[in-house]
């Protein structure tokens, strides 16, 4: 009977898989287990029903339960080949190295005298990517060449993946032209429906951080949306959060920082059962995102994560401390990054390339002109300009001729910044980038300004103002306004007022922050403004109401009444405020992550015992970044810790809403965006604190 009910279950689950019904495939699959323990076929089937179900830790179980039993019955092949799906899992998905060489060494071992087979071009393809992740492209093109050889006629997974690895290299060495002809090559192997669909998935991934690297952006777009339509119907594994993240980088660079903002977080959550080290992948583009959204605490807070994972979140954190004002440190930290590059692995940014440098020297232009370091920002743009040259790249061209326009006009050459200005809005409107092209554009301003020509200065600035304003980049947005203001006081000699107020309101001597309808009536400072409503003024009226008293953003939202078209009755849009994600770690992922430092130790003994220097700084910082994960994941007293709840997502939305607020108001009435933008406090906890020497009474 028993035998009966465990072949139903095996069968069930057979058919929920083929159905794509990975969740209950996998149910099945762990209930058949628990009765009898799965072998033979099995367990592979295991493996892949619990990678798309989002187990990465029970994906990686079964193959080494797979490996032990091939091992057992005397299958060296099929031994290797499970021990390449380890190595291979752990690659992709934790970029943990050491743990991925023990197990490809082994695999060697056991094909020691094998005659070619598959196995022998997934080993190679694997090792391949194991190179790349290091830096060490010479090697990684010599064994994806073999993966390609050898997997010729026997496996075309290991051969288009084999492919990207060489035109990675390629590419990463230089040799670009080559490079997008492979490429290419393997894209075609993808779109041709050869591959399985995880192999299918990482060619796409791969594709797009090539292209995103490279700066081709409108190919980089085509590529997501084509991995978008495809994945739609396939969604495995950790490839859906994957797509997420390149589509969260497209929306960022057109525009869409909300989507952006949005698309990353959703990332962070799909991705977080998969990756370790590489989640700060996701985590450094929210941060990103953020810091041009003017959110500089939530950057912030992303940015420290991400490096809290071990990975590498520069320049994002140099930018934040600028942003802070902390020059000083701002130009000593992008400086470290660029004097002593961090090696994380990553498929998206491999270390020891140029390409890893150009976002560094782009930031290190900013940050030298504001600690009047010209000599240094002026390095930074000539090399910037020098990598766009050896990468073809129309991005980092554009990124280079605006930077030199920012040195130019520091330089005090206001003619020759122009020209660079007008150049890169030029190129970067090409691209289809309106941050990018707005920056142009604001530089021109202040270089036509430079030149004394006013009015055509506040032109380009007003045009400035309108695009960071439409695309949520506040922080820009409030610069703008402010140099728009002064530009039209200096055009005109009159303040700018933008809003007329009606006959009926409070007098002009009056602090006043009241809904009249489609506009507030704001009155500060003797003087009068209309702004037009938005769910960040009745944040901010709420915090005005109470100064000093602390409101939680879910308290904020929960205050939020609006009748639109989503909901008509006006009801309150409401966060769940006490549920959270569960355990950060369950005992099966605990028992996963202690294998894998037992591997990391055995790397690091080795890489002592032969001298390999490198290799034991890589593996030590590995061992941290896995002991710093459980201990997170454990407290006192071994208690297991929660992940967060919903308040993250209600942080950055009345975030993005109160400084989106702020910026109409400035423009609308500087002197009261001042004093706002000095006092008001965003965060989990948002609070209006005014200087208590000087009390002010709101009418709201």
């Amino acid at each position: 009977m028993q035998d009966a009910t465990e072949a139903t279950l095996l069968e069930r689950a057979h058919g929920a898989s083929v159905k794509g019904e990975w969740q209950h495939a996998y149910e099945l699959l762990i209930e058949a287990d628990a009765t009898t323990p799965l072998t033979g076929a099995d367990l592979p089937l295991l493996a892949g029903v619990a990678y798309a179900a989002g187990h990465l830790d029970v994906t990686i179980e079964a193959w080494e339960r797979a490996h032990a039993a091939s091992v057992q019955a005397g299958d060296r092949v099929a031994a290797a080949g499970a021990a390449v799906r380890v190595a291979m899992h752990l690659l992709f998905d934790t970029a943990l190295l050491a743990p991925v060489r023990g197990w490809l060494t082994r695999a060697e071992r056991l094909l020691d005298g094998q005659a070619e087979t598959p196995v022998h071009a997934w080993l190679a393809m694997v090792r391949s990517n194991e190179r790349l992740l290091s830096g060490d492209f010479d090697s990684a093109r010599q064994w994806a060449r073999r993966a390609v050889d050898v997997g010729t006629g026997r496996d075309p997974a290991a051969v288009a993946l084999g492919r990207m690895a060489e035109a990675r290299s390629l590419i990463l060495q230089g040799d670009v032209t080559q490079g997008l002809e492979l490429l290419n090559e393997a894209a075609v192997a993808t779109v041709s429906g050869e591959i399985d669909p995880l192999s299918t998935g990482v060619v796409y991934c791969e594709l797009v951080c090539a292209l995103q690297a490279l700066g081709q952006y409108d190919l980089a777009e085509q590529w997501t949306e084509a991995m978008e339509r495809w994945h739609r119907g396939q969604p495995v594994g950790s490839l859906h959060g994957r797509c997420r993240v390149h589509r969260a980088e497209i929306l960022r660079l057109r525009g869409s920082c909300a989507e952006a903002e949005q698309e990353a977080l959703l990332a962070c959550e799909e991705l977080r059962p998969y990756l370790r080290r590489e989640l700060g992948w996701p985590l450094t583009e929210l941060g990103r995102i953020r810091l041009r959204m003017g959110d500089i605490q939530g950057a912030e807070e992303a940015f420290l994560a991400a490096h809290r994972a071990g990975w590498d979140p520069q320049p994002g954190l140099a930018l934040v401390h600028l942003a802070h004002g902390d020059v000083a440190r701002a130009a000593a930290s992008i400086r470290d990054a660029l004097d002593r590059p961090a090696p994380v692995p990553s498929k998206e940014w491999p270390p020891n390339t140029k390409l890893r440098r150009a976002p560094l020297l782009e930031a290190q232009v900013e940050i030298a002109i504001a600690a009047g370091d010209l000599e240094c920002a002026r390095s930074a743009a000539e090399e910037l300009g020098r990598i766009a040259a050896v990468f073809q790249s129309s991005g980092m061209a554009a990124s280079a001729t605006l930077a030199r326009g920012h040195v130019r006009l520091a330089e005090g050459d206001p003619a020759d910044a122009r020209r660079e200005f007008e150049a890169a809005a030029h190129q970067w409107s090409e691209i289809g980038a309106p941050h990018e092209t707005a920056l142009a554009r604001m530089g021109l301003g202040c270089a036509l300004r430079a030149e004394g020509q006013e009015e055509r200065a506040l032109l380009e600035i007003q045009a400035a103002c309108t695009t960071f304003e439409r695309i949520g980049a506040m922080s820009q947005a409030a610069r703008a306004a402010a140099a728009l203001g002064d530009a039209q006081q200096r055009h005109t000699g009159v303040p700018l007022i933008a809003a007329t107020v009606s006959a009926n309101t409070h007098p002009p001597d009056d602090n006043a922050f009241r809904d009249a309808g489609d506009y507030w009536s704001v009155a500060f400072d003797g003087r009068v403004a209309g702004v037009r409503d938005s769910k960040g003024l009745r944040y901010l009226s709420r915090l005005l109401a109470e100064p000093g008293r602390e409101f939680h953003v879910l308290d904020l939202v929960a205050f939020e009444r609006v009748p639109d078209s989503a909901d008509p009755a006006g009801r309150v849009i409401a966060f769940p405020a006490d549920g959270d994600a569960g355990e950060l770690l369950d005992a099966r992922a605990k028992a996963a992550y202690r294998r894998r430092l037992a591997e990391i130790d055995e790397d690091l003994a080795e890489a002592h015992a032969i001298g390999d220097t490198a290799r034991a700084a890589q593996a030590e910082v590995e061992r941290d970044v896995l002991v710093r994960e459980l201990s997170r994941a454990v407290g006192l007293g071994a208690r297991n810790r929660r992940a967060g709840s919903a308040s993250e997502r209600a942080r950055s939305a009345v975030t993005r809403a109160m400084r989106h607020a702020l910026v109409r108001i400035r423009k609308h009435h500087a002197p009261l965006g001042d004093h706002l933008d000095r006092t008001i406090r965003t965060g989990t906890y948002c609070v209006y604190l005014p200087d208590p020497r000087f009390p002010i009474a709101w009418k709201t």
